[in-house]
């Protein structure tokens, strides 16, 4: 299929054509070629691993988001939002194609970016003709960014915002093959701790974060935010830095910002730790472990140390609010945001109960795999809520429609209401999948598929060597009466049980026909 130039090819063409005609009435610059003065703006913010069930607009008894309470007030607020997994590779594939993981197959550690033949299937790629730019604090969103990056007009490299930045091995050394490309594979890659081909640099380098560490002590008293092992950042420049951004780029533009924050560890500003202490809800709900996932929960100090993670988790999130709530502000009092479409929501949740901390689990709970979504549109005034049940998958056709333009036959998604032309149907069914230890290239297993379809939340187990002894398993529970999935209902003599499974099954029979055997 043929596509028109970007601007990144038409500067390439412009710089093979005589001087004389950069004078010409007929050029006056790629800037000039793709205006589009009547679309809007479309801002994307991400906060990693953001959990709908940990976040006040939600109904959490905790005050975790005032701030985004506050800017819910003038935008459309998804009570019911699903990511498409329960990691980053998963999750943000999933919100970047509008497409399930069974499709765009970028759910292993072993592989995470999505699949060749659809690596032009992407958001970026539907927004040619704005300024594309992207930016994160998480590695894995590189090995997106560099897989669509003829879609992309910047990149900002993950390293211009660490606090250390001007003593970076990789920036000091770009070319040498030795120290710098090297141990930023090693590290980023293949999970190696600090930069394990620094050679005679290394005390020097590591003199110097702990310098970077202690200027900063007072600030983050729990320690400063950090990715990998030594990758420190502020969450506070990564804001500043895209208010001068947008600011500055071409309009339209089109950004996604991925931060990291409130992902592990959970290290918040000062102000706002142990602002939960002793609030009187340090076990909130105990739910007992029904899979064996996870470790053993029946002692009271294994809940006393589930409960102060959640409230480590709870105080970073309010760390992140604050920011947002600084972002929010700035575009407001610029102007920006009476021509932006600004959308707020993160790739996947996070566990404190069952025995499972973390996301990289088997488990697909409430909890690890219900998100935020907020989206504001230009000039609204008045808070819409939505309870009908939405996925991530939704966001890429949403964002065409909204935009005025044309929706792609390849994603998986539907338009969000009340942006849709049609009716929002309580009976839609909405997935999720876990399947880090599946090959890309063949069918699931093992693996854990969710099924949303109304009221009602059917999850299937299998393959793992922990359910060896036990068998596939099934889990169904009535969101309504049960929102935090402390009865499994599911009874294989039940019509309900019996028509979700057998819609599952289909639907995993239908995705696995690719990838089996001739």
């Amino acid at each position: 299929m043929s596509r028109s130039l970007s601007k990144r090819d038409f500067l390439k063409l412009l710089a093979l054509l005589p001087p004389s005609m950069y004078l010409s009435s007929f050029f006056e610059g790629p800037d000039k070629l793709l205006q589009r003065p009547d679309a809007k703006n479309v801002i994307v913010i991400v906060f990693d691993t953001l959990s709908a069930k940990n976040i006040s607009l939600h109904g959490y008894p905790r005050e975790t988001m005032p701030n985004l309470a506050r800017i819910a007030d003038k935008g459309t607020v998804y009570h019911n939002h699903y990511a498409g997994g329960n990691w980053t590779t998963p999750g943000t594939a999933s919100l970047l194609t509008g497409t399930y993981p069974w499709t765009h197959r970028a759910f292993t550690d072993e592989v995470r970016t999505v699949i060749k033949e659809r690596e032009r299937n992407n958001i970026f790629n539907l927004f040619e003709g704005y300024y594309r730019i992207g930016y994160s604090h998480n590695s894995n969103l590189y090995k997106f960014f560099d897989q669509f990056s003829l879609d992309l007009d910047h990149i900002e490299e993950r390293r211009e915002l660490f606090v250390k930045n001007n003593l970076s091995l990789d920036g000091l050394f770009p070319r040498d093959d030795d120290i710098a490309p090297i141990s930023w594979d090693r590290m980023v890659n293949e999970g190696e701790k600090k930069y394990t081909y620094s050679l005679f640099f290394a005390p020097f380098y590591e003199l110097y974060n702990q310098y970077i560490v202690d200027s900063l002590q007072d600030k983050f008293p729990r320690g400063v935010p950090h990715s990998g092992e030594d990758d420190y950042f502020l969450l506070e420049d990564g804001i500043n830095w895209l208010l001068s951004k947008v600011s500055t780029i071409q309009q339209p533009f089109l950004g996604y910002f991925h931060y990291l924050p409130p992902h592990r560890p959970y290290n918040t500003r000062k102000e706002f730790v142990d602002v939960f202490s002793r609030d009187g809800i340090e076990h909130y709900i105990e739910k007992p472990r029904l899979l064996p996932f996870g470790g053993d929960i029946d002692k009271p100090q294994d809940f006393k140390y589930q409960a102060s993670e959640r409230q480590l988790y709870d105080e970073f999130i309010l760390y992140a609010d604050s920011e947002l709530g600084r972002l929010y502000e700035s575009l407001e009092k610029s102007g920006v945001l009476k021509d932006t479409w600004f959308v707020f929501t993160s790739d996947h949740g996070e566990m404190f109960e069952r025995g499972v901390f973390g996301h990289r689990t088997p488990v697909l709970y409430q909890p690890v795999i219900q998100i935020p979504l907020v989206i504001l549109e230009p000039g609204q005034n008045e808070r819409r809520d939505v309870y009908t049940s939405t996925s991530a998958v939704d966001v890429l056709p949403t964002l065409m429609k909204i935009t005025g333009q044309e929706i792609p036959d390849w994603t998986e998604g539907e338009v969000l209401p009340p942006f849709s032309d049609a009716a929002p149907r309580a009976d839609r069914s909405i997935y999720a999948l876990e399947a880090t230890e599946s090959k890309t290239m063949e069918p699931l297993n093992p693996a854990s598929v969710m099924l949303v379809k109304g009221k009602y939340k059917l999850t299937y187990y299998f393959g793992y060597p922990q359910l060896k002894k036990m068998g596939p398993i099934f889990e169904l529970y009535d969101l309504e009466s049960d929102p935090d999935e402390l009865y499994n209902i599911f009874d294989p003599n039940s019509e309900v049980s019996r028509d979700l499974q057998n819609e599952l099954l289909e639907k995993l029979r239908e995705v696995d026909k690719p990838y089996l055997k001739s």
